[in-house]
């Protein structure tokens, strides 16, 4: 993470960055390094309709995961790819778009 952010801070010296978040052990560590153009705001816990990531994972895990069991991690892995890498824009945009999100910032 301290890797990510000197990158990002490196890549737009001159602007301020806020990053919203979720609240994650890693993004609340105190050996988390935070440059000065860079901001943390943290979602609510709980809040799995904020954070779209949550309804991706879901559709992973009804695709691919949904009572089963693997016998080995190597198993697990192979079948998160091939689930991934059958996941078209097409299905994601409607789970990962925000209507209230583009209204703040005039976007389509």
């Amino acid at each position: 993470m301290n890797e990510f952010l000197r990158q990002l801070s490196q890549a737009y010296p001159n602007d301020y960055i806020l990053l919203v978040m979720d609240n994650a052990v890693w993004h609340k560590s105190r050996t988390l390094e935070k440059p000065t153009n860079i901001g943390f705001e943290f979602i609510p816990p709980y809040t799995p309709e904020i954070n779209p990531i949550e309804q991706v994972w879901a559709e992973i895990r009804k695709r691919g995961f949904k009572n089963k069991a693997f016998k080995t991690l190597d198993d697990v892995i192979n079948k998160l790819q091939e689930v991934i890498q059958r996941l078209h824009w097409s299905l994601l945009k409607p789970i990962v778009h925000r209507n209230w999100l583009f209204s703040d910032f005039d976007v389509k």
